[in-house]
């Protein structure tokens, strides 16, 4: 069964829902039939290219018309929530950058089956270690980890076959209604909006793939049961 997620690299959010996620399909006992499809979407694309020199808290209490001791509390309550999931953010030195070139990055690895390490490593060198997704050089360290090359990244970030496939994402979830990530999309079915608990993923894979399964059965057939010898030499 197919879950699909929206999400942007530079959202909190998604980095707990993703850990969430993890922790509800670590209980799930059909895990192994489910496939996990990473999405792109932007948050802000109005970011600028290049390097910004304003503190996350600043950019943030420009943009939103917060005060700086306004937006310190906010990031610190969302620190706490993050905590919590097992993760550790350090919002004093996040980096302010535009999420697109992750984004193009991200769907190259999703081409070789590397989805969710890519979103793994970004979120963790954005969230945790204060990498600047504008910067090249730390572009090409990050890409390092989930197995890219410096090729690699320049064929992503240059052929426009990434840059489309990030749009046609962002287009899809305009398309669906989809207003804030993370976004968990069950079988085209069910949904999950935001970093809800891992029970609430629990619960909701659990109904997504009980009727999935009825539709998708392990054996084509209606069996009638008799007699039989298998290979191993059990004839009963």
């Amino acid at each position: 069964m197919k879950i699909e997620v929206w999400s942007d690299i530079m959202c909190p959010f998604c980095y707990i829902g993703k850990r969430n996620y993890e922790a509800a399909l670590a209980q799930f006992k059909d895990a192994e039939h489910i496939e996990l499809v990473w999405k792109s979407f932007q948050l802000d694309p109005t970011v600028p290219q290049g390097k910004i020199e304003q503190s996350t808290y600043e950019y943030l209490a420009a943009r939103k018309g917060w005060s700086m001791e306004q937006c310190k509390e906010i990031h610190a309550s969302v620190t706490q929530t993050a905590k919590v999931a097992g993760l550790t953010y350090n919002f004093d030195n996040a980096k302010v950058a535009n999420s697109f070139n992750a984004h193009r990055i991200i769907q190259l690895a999703k081409t070789k089956g590397w989805g969710d390490q890519a979103e793994e490593q970004f979120f963790k060198a954005y969230f945790t270690d204060g990498k600047d997704l504008n910067d090249q050089k730390d572009l090409l360290e990050i890409a390092a980890l989930i197995g890219l090359t410096e090729a690699e990244v320049e064929t992503a970030l240059t052929d426009p076959t990434y840059e489309d496939a990030v749009k046609a994402d962002i287009r899809e979830a305009g398309q669906l209604g989809i207003q804030g990530v993370p976004f968990f999309v069950m079988n085209r079915k069910y949904a999950v909006s935001g970093a809800q608990a891992p029970d609430v993923f629990l619960q909701t894979i659990e109904k997504a793939f009980e009727e999935w399964r009825k539709d998708n059965p392990e054996s084509p057939f209606q069996v009638i049961e008799g007699k039989v010898c298998t290979p191993d030499g059990t004839c009963n």
